[in-house]
């Protein structure tokens, strides 16, 4: 794999908006740290509007500042083993702690106002821009503590997050997985961003041997995974019984206005079509003509799909498919390329995964980070990506900075949309039975992994911190167990399965940011019907562009209804289910014809 410095300077990020420079970067964190010394003179002074409005004009200010000290994160990213980003890491928690310090002690005066003089302020137009933060502080009030008890856990702050860091560093650069034997006995350098290709590998032994080398890996440091994330299982449910909520994944939920009946409705209506994911292991089985399935079969090719994309043309593809959504939207994509707002190509020790970040602010771009391979997975990759971005700046172009920031309950919405929207194109492109195969099987994949997948993952981890609220003793056997179980239900009888695979959890980073993985779930559903109405609905486009434009002006399940969206029915999933048969029923058509 190239070392960073090997990568063409036009594949990588331009990071200057959010710094020029690390030598800038510092000069910010010094900045801020003489900002923090301006709050003291707003305190026991609150309840007076004139100087109520000073102090939040002024933390809007200073925390726009704040944002774009992510800077260092995502230097961090482009080398998770080089000691400088990492310094620039320790060294903005330390000021974000400074900083969360000074805001504390306003923040709860805020908090102990009346009702009556929240709700005042709320109505009052020369409160308008902050009327949802004063909505959100009445939501948040019979959770809020006293000012030393706020005090306390924010000084505390900086040892939260540990064992994330911890998982981080074990995953990203600790973890080495040496080679890979093929069914001819080649072996192949192996690395977390090779999984995806191998794991499509027609070699059968070849994609064995991935899903052995990746999910053993960790079963090698089971103890010290395990350890890593049951303290961050303990740390969502003791801060969660310190604010009074009823368990962690009631204050997950209930901190983004979310809803818990959807979460519910969610798992009920995933079990209720399991018997979908099922059924499309078997037509696969027959496509690839095998006597059996097995869980290292659930990327295998259906067809000769050998076809790499540069990026340059990935590019003009996505550009092709989100056509639909106007000349503006299209524009955007070519922007991210011209002015560097993607880092493109994997390098030694980088991020593993991708993800967009934006900090908010006029102004202010986002920047998206990938390991393109060049297969069609990248592609789909990079438009699921470009819809984060795309939403990203449409809320800061639309909204002020105090609701630009979008939760991410509505974020998968976006990004899965681009990706019903290239399918659709692709699927609109395809010439041959061959093709379209190809797409049923890569929708019902992203089904698998989207839908029933999270969802899975998110019956895991409820049941992790569940356990725990039980004062039920947790430990890596029991943790492997349930996630045996969970893998056997939703994969059915007929999936071959082998020992390593209890071991996966231990490899899924969104876990350490608590009930997070249900919202992928949710968004597909959601994507699922909005691109069929961008597609085939006139003038949707406007509506759906104005729901990106909303940021966080509602609470998430009133911004999908925006797009027509209501996860509050079970209309909405069972309309996105129908979809899912009937792309199945279209694949099983086909391979009638066939015999």
């Amino acid at each position: 794999m190239k070392d960073r410095n090997q990568i063409e300077e036009k594949y990588k990020w331009d990071l200057s908006k959010y710094c020029k420079n690390d030598e800038d970067y510092y000069r910010l964190l010094s900045s801020l740290e003489e900002d923090c010394k301006k709050f003291s003179k707003y305190e026991g002074r609150l309840a007076d509007d004139k100087v109520l409005k000073e102090y939040l004009d002024l933390k809007t200010k200073i925390c726009e500042k704040a944002g774009k000290t992510c800077y260092a994160f995502l230097r961090q990213c482009e080398d998770r083993a080089e000691r400088k980003a990492n310094d620039m890491m320790e060294k903005r928690g330390i000021v974000l702690t400074k900083l969360s310090r000074a805001l504390t002690p306003l923040e709860t005066e805020i908090d102990k106002f009346s009702l009556e003089k929240l709700k005042k302020l709320q109505k009052n137009p020369d409160f308008s821009l902050y009327a949802r933060e004063f909505e959100t502080t009445i939501r948040h009030k019979k959770h809020s503590l006293s000012k030393a008890e706020e005090l306390l856990l924010t000084n505390l702050g900086e040892a939260f997050g540990g064992a994330e860091e911890v998982f981080d560093k074990l995953n990203d650069v600790d973890l080495q997985f040496g080679e890979v034997e093929d069914s001819k006995g080649k072996k192949h350098p192996f690395s977390q961003s090779k999984f995806g290709v191998y794991a499509e590998s027609p070699d059968r032994k070849l994609r064995e041997n991935t899903f052995k080398a990746i999910n053993g890996k960790r079963g090698e440091f089971i103890n010290t995974l395990a350890a890593s994330y049951i303290s961050s299982v303990k740390e969502d449910c003791v801060l969660a019984k310190v604010r009074k909520y009823p368990s962690a994944l009631y204050q997950a939920i209930y901190t983004e206005e979310a809803s818990e009946d959807v979460y519910k409705l969610l798992i009920k209506k995933v079990r209720e079509n399991v018997r979908i994911l099922q059924e499309f292991f078997e037509v696969k089985r027959k496509m690839l003509g095998q006597k059996d399935f097995a869980i290292y079969d659930t990327f295998a090719p259906v067809c000769k799909n050998t076809k790499k994309y540069t990026f340059d043309e990935a590019i003009e593809l996505v550009k092709e498919a989100v056509a639909p959504l106007g000349k503006e939207y299209v524009s955007l994509i070519q922007r991210a390329k011209d002015e560097r707002w993607i880092d493109v190509f994997p390098n030694k020790n980088k991020y593993s995964g991708a993800f967009s970040n934006s900090a908010e602010g006029k102004g202010m771009t986002p920047v998206v980070l990938l390991n393109f391979e060049g297969n069609l997975e990248s592609v789909f990759t990079l438009a699921h990506e470009l819809g984060h971005a795309m939403h990203s700046y449409y809320s800061n172009k639309n909204q002020p900075i105090q609701t630009a920031d979008y939760v991410i309950f509505v974020a998968e919405v976006a990004s899965t949309t681009n990706e019903m929207l290239l399918l659709n194109l692709l699927l609109k492109k395809a010439t041959t039975d061959e093709e379209r195969v190809a797409l049923f099987d890569k929708f019902l994949s992203d089904v698998r992994s989207t839908i029933f997948r999270q969802t899975m993952f998110a019956e895991f981890e409820q049941f992790a911190h569940e356990e725990y609220e039980k004062e039920n003793p947790l430990s890596a056997e029991l943790l492997c167990e349930e996630y045996e179980r969970l893998n056997n239900f939703y994969h059915g009888r007929k999936v071959k399965q082998i020992p390593e695979m209890k071991y996966e959890w231990a490899r899924i980073p969104h876990f350490y940011d608590s009930f997070y993985v249900y919202k992928y779930a949710t968004g597909l559903i959601c994507a699922i019907k909005i691109s069929n109405k961008i597609l085939n609905e006139e003038g949707f486009a406007k509506k759906y562009i104005k729901f990106l434009s909303s940021g966080c002006s509602k609470d998430p399940i009133s911004l999908l209804k925006i797009a027509d969206c209501d996860l509050t029915q079970e209309e909405t999933f069972d309309d996105a289910f129908k979809v899912c048969d009937d792309f199945l029923t279209r694949w099983k058509n086909f391979l009638k014809t066939k015999n």
